[in-house]
This record gives structure tokens, sequence and C-alpha cells, in this order.
């Protein structure tokens, strides 16, 4: 993630270096050894036992972590998962640190990679720790621009300053949380940040972003917000900045048109549960405010509880039979797609849970089906190139799900990175109404597996289904399009964009008769299409002087419009002659000065 000059209401000096590459400071940790936790009790046999059907329910695995108020040691289990994975930003650990409800004091848990802290209770408020969740930058010396990959959710959080510090970048949200107090977004010594997402939320105090450059937040309710450097999104956010793009780069809506929170295990008593919050419309503030949020509940028995190593003809056995999934943290290789037909399942991921998909295959297809969820695990995509990664929706899908839709929830995709990966496509979404609520789909700039050709991923997102939704939508660095809009009635809440870095030459990214393929193109038949909040970035490393036409794409159509829209040339390394079709100014130099479009058209 690039740097972010600092605005008039960042304290550090002016005269801050642009960050180094940002290979020089992956990481990439080895495979730990599991930590074992107290795991919910088994209350099934192990599959393999029972041929004839699938149980539902069990444990939870060694790396999913449960604590009561009486738990002893609770601060040097939380140290020792922080030491393991603080810098193992494309190592195999992968943990859930859940609590009970009640009442926990003098706790600082630091998350680090691949790990999710959650209360159990139906309210984040049944859950209250008398300290801080914490993600700060020490290991990447104060740069908070790779801080990926961990989550927290479902806690009311007594900081010990007053302000808890919560500096991440993409894939990092921050779900159904309550702060009595502020939120820092910013590193210690506030470095570069480039985060991130909050929804269903209420921060008693000041969010002060700092030196975030951008930030999505949705549905929730906040004391007030300090600052802004590049895009700042709010929607359905009471105590939300008034709409001021570009100066200061505020884009605020007084709603969400359509949301549905993200589905989250919790105790009902001893038994545990998924909660399915209901569809809101026109939403606003949290969900869980007056009490018991609105919803239905799962028993786990009604979930097929899956181990690391289970096979992809097991889970769709289980699916089959009439289970949902839940994903225990680990790695899954599948060597064929997980196939999600039935109407109304949901499979939920605990801790990043990672799917593989092996020799080539697509990693979850979801039929034309009402109300599917899908939430909380990544897919990184094979050695062997996959056309797709994720379908939701087969081609050509048609029915009406206005009533119940799909959504998509905290579903991450990387290529490359952690190993060689490939996919033509990451994302493909043809069944319409689908919600779309916080993803990174990510073409990796760094770690191992990457170049030009070695990760080749065309593809980032594909929208063919009429009347999608995205809220917090990040996509970055693929080969031609990052997001590629054909279905008609579309919405985007926040973009975030960067191209890619490795581009050889002009000549490898020419679309056409146009310089550069745009980072977010709405397709030439589409009559109806809107969006706000949308940033593309271009650091072209590999050839300083490659040009973008510009970052938007979009037909001359009067049901098309944009709202909030920038381009940002990172310290001169390429540059963008419009912001969207022909309008907004080129960007020059090497001030990484945005360039905006306040309305398009």
């Amino acid at each position: 993630m690039p740097p972010v000059p600092p605005d008039s209401s960042d304290p550090r000096p002016s005269t801050v270096t642009r960050r180094t590459v940002l290979g020089a400071v992956a990481a990439t940790a080895a495979s730990a050894p599991l930590l074992t936790g107290l795991a919910a009790p088994a209350s099934a046999a192990p599959a393999a036992v029972r041929p004839r059907a699938l149980p539902g329910g069990g444990d939870l695995g060694p790396n999913v972590l449960i604590f009561d108020p009486g738990t002893s040691g609770i601060q040097a289990k939380l140290d020792q998962i922080f030491h393991q994975q603080e810098s193992a930003q494309f190592g195999t650990g992968r943990y859930a640190l859940l609590f009970k409800p009640g009442t926990y004091s003098g706790l600082n848990a630091q998350i680090g990679f691949y790990t999710s802290i959650a209360g159990l209770g139906l309210s984040p408020d049944d859950t209250t720790i008398n300290g801080d969740v914490t993600v700060d930058a020490g290991w990447a010396n104060g740069n908070a621009t790779q801080n990926f990959w961990r989550s927290a959710e479902n806690l009311a959080l007594v900081p010990v300053s007053g302000t808890d510090r919560w500096a991440v970048a993409q894939a990092a949200p921050f779900r159904r949380m309550h702060v009595r107090g502020g939120l820092n977004l910013a590193p210690s010594g506030y470095g570069w940040a480039s985060g991130g997402y909050i929804a269903d939320s209420r921060v008693d105090g000041q969010v002060g972003p700092y030196s975030q450059q951008q930030w999505y937040t949705r549905d929730s309710v906040i004391g007030g917000w300090v600052n802004a450097v590049w895009n700042m999104v709010f929607s359905g956010v009471q105590g939300a900045p008034a709409q001021s793009f570009p100066n200061p780069p505020y884009t605020t809506l007084d709603t969400t048109p359509v949301s549905r929170e993200k589905p989250f295990l919790y105790l009902n008593g001893s038994e545990y549960r998924v909660f399915l919050p209901e569809k809101r419309t026109n939403a606003r503030g949290v969900t869980w405010g007056n009490g018991t949020p609105r919803g239905t509940s799962l028993s786990l028995s009604q979930f097929y509880v899956a181990k690391p190593g289970v096979s992809a003809a097991t889970l769709n056995q289980a699916l089959a039979q009439g289970l949902h999934l839940l994903l225990t943290p680990g790695i899954y290789h599948v060597d064929r797609p997980i196939q999600v037909d039935r109407a109304n399942t949901v499979v939920l991921g605990l801790g990043y849970a990672t799917l593989v998909p092996d020799n080539g295959v697509t990693a979850l297809r979801v039929a034309d089906v009402d109300g599917v969820r899908l939430a909380g695990f990544l897919i990184d995509a094979g050695p062997v190139n996959s056309a797709t990664l994720l379908e939701v929706g087969p081609s050509g899908a048609s029915r009406d799900h206005s009533a119940n839709p799909t959504t998509v929830q905290d579903v991450f995709v990387r290529i490359g990175g952690a190993g060689a990966g490939k996919a033509t496509t990451s994302m493909v979404i043809n069944n319409r109404n689908t919600i779309v609520d916080h993803t990174w789909v990510w073409r990796a700039d760094h770690g191992t597996g990457v170049g030009w050709d070695t990760n080749r991923a065309d593809y980032g997102v594909v929208v063919n289904g009429d009347d999608v939704l995205c809220t917090g939508l990040f996509v970055e660095h693929f080969n031609k399009y990052d997001v590629q809009w054909l279905g008609q009635r579309g919405r985007t809440i926040f973009f975030q964009n960067e191209k890619a870095y490795d581009a050889p030459n002009q000549a490898a990214v020419q679309d056409g008769n146009v310089k550069g393929y745009a980072a977010y193109k709405v397709g030439d038949n589409v009559t109806a299409h809107e969006a706000w909040g949308l940033g593309s970035y271009c650091n072209y490393t590999a050839d300083t002087g490659i040009v973008q036409h510009h970052g938007f794409a979009a037909p001359n159509a009067a049901g098309v419009k944009f709202h909030g829209v920038l381009v940002v040339s990172l310290g001169g390394n390429g540059q963008y002659e419009h912001v969207i079709n022909e309008a907004g100014a080129p960007t020059s130099g090497t001030s990484t000065t945005p360039s905006t479009v306040v309305s398009y058209p």
C-alpha cells in the first residue's frame, strides 16, 4: 500500500519521506505450531466415523481459543499468539479468540495476522474488556500499510488510555464493536496507514484516522471524526461529518440503501448458535442499540464444523445433506468447487479460514437461489490457473432475490504473495441483488510468487448480475480491469484501488486505443449505475513513465452517475490524464496530490 502526505491535522512533520518498497519489508513466516485452547465441548463423532450421514456440531478445534472471565492466564495466551502472528504476513497460522459474555479486566489483546477476536454475546455490551484490542505497526517500523487479515467483532472496550488503537490496512474489519472512548486508526508515531472498514459499531468518543489514506464506515454511531486525507466515506452513520468532498474529502450518505449484517457465533446459555441478522433498507445506526438485534439463529448442530484436511467432497456432502458450513481456522485445499445449491445456506469462516483451489478449479460456487450468506474466509489462488475463484450464481442467472439477497461479507481473495497463484477472474457476481459488503480482492505486489506473469490475474471483480450493491470494495493490482461492471442498476459505496505496480511498459497495459485499463469500468451497454466515494492510485514502479488515460470509464448515459471520484499518482510513478472518461484534470509531478471530480456527468 502507498504512503500519503500529511494533511493539516496530521501531527507528523511535513517532510516525511516516501516508504520503501513493500517487498523489502514483507515477512514470510514458517508454519507455526498450533496452540491448544479451550474448545466447545464435543457433541458428535468425527465425520469419518459416520459414512452414511455427516454429523452437525462438534468441537471448534485447537485454533479456536475460548475464554471466560474465570480463565487463568488469558494475557499470556494472547501474547503468545501475537508473538507468533505479529509479522507472519504469509504464514500458515490461523486463530480465533472468543470471549464468553462477562467482564474482563487488565487485558491488552494485540492482534496480528490471521487472528480474529470476538465476543460470544448477542450484543457487544454482553462482553466487556476493561482494556484494549490493539493493532499497531512495530513489526514494520511504524508503517501500518501492510496490517492486513485480522478482525475484531462483537465486543465492548473500555480503553485504558481512553482511546483504543486500530491501525490497519485492507481486510481488517471492525464490526459490532462498542468503544467506550475514542478510536485511533493510526500507528504509534502516526506512520503511514491504508485502511479500512467499520460497520455496525458505536464509538462514544471521536474517531481519529490521522494518517489513514481512506476509510469506509457503515451503519454506525460515532462521537465525531477528526480529519481526512484522500477519501473518507460514510453511509448510515450517526455523527458522521457532513458531505464536503473534495475539501475535506468526505462523502456522506444519510443511509445505506440495503444492508444485512454478517452472521456471528454466540452463546445461548451453554449452546453455541449462529445469529443471522435481518435485512435492513435505508439503514442508519447500529442493529443492537435497543437490546436484542433483529434476526433469526441456527444451532451449531445445523452446521458441519469443518477442520483443515477435510476434502471438498465431504464439504459438498454436508451441504447436500442440508447442513451449513462452519470453517474452523486453518487452510483447506479443495480439488473441486464447494457447491452451495440450497437457499439460505450459511458458509461462515472463523480465524481467516483459507480455501486454496488445487488444479485450477473454482474454490466456491453459489446457485441462483435466495439468501446465501458467505462470510469470514480467505480464498488463496493456487499455482495452476483458475478461470474463477468465487462465483456467486451461474452464468445467465436471472431470478429476483431482492427480498432475500445473497451476502458476501469479509470474503477476501488473494493471488500470489504466499506462493505462486494465478486466476483469470477472481470474483464473479452473476446473481441479481447480491450485496458484497467489504471485500479485498488483491493480486499481490509483494511476497513470494509475485511478477507480471508469475501471479497473472486479469480481472478482480466482474459483476454480470443486475441490482448488485457493493459496500466497501477494495480491489487492487490486476493485469487488466480491477472491476468490470456489466449488470444494470449496480451501486457501489466506497471503492479503493491501486493499479498494478509491476506493469513492465505502456504496451502491457494498453486497452485497445486507450492508455491503461480503467480501475473501474462500467460496460458500454449499461444504462443505470451509481457510485459514491471512489479512488484509484497508480504507482508504476517498473516503468514510471506509464500513463493511464483515466481511472474510471463509463458510458455517457443519464442513468450512470458518479459522486466523489479521485485519482492519485504516488510520487510521480505514472500519471493519469483524466479522472473519469474525459473529465478531471491530469495528475502531474511528484506531489501525490489527488485530482478530483465531484460529480459525473
